[in-house]
């Protein structure tokens, strides 16, 4: 039998997609009311985990790209020249 919890999974863990949305729902949960300074600082503790993996996920991404297109640009060159 597993135990059932109520922690959040880590945020490596989560899809991109999931953090994003997660990351939006804590915002408004301080947009619409009041918050307990318990709730404000775990709300804050993983919104900024969150982030911080974002952040990450974006720089990767943004660094296998910067790889793939020349590499792109080689290829359709390649093509281009194939096809004379």
């Amino acid at each position: 039998m597993t135990a059932v919890t109520n922690e959040p999974l880590p945020v490596e863990e989560l899809s991109y997609t999931d953090a994003s949305r997660e990351l939006d729902s804590i915002v408004e949960f301080f947009e619409q009311r009041e918050v307990d300074v318990d709730v404000l600082v775990a709300r804050l503790e993983r919104a900024t985990a969150l982030i911080d993996e974002l952040d990450r996920r974006l720089r990767h991404t943004r660094a296998q790209v910067e790889e793939l297109v020349p590499r792109l640009d080689t290829l359709a060159g390649e093509v281009e020249n194939d096809d004379e």
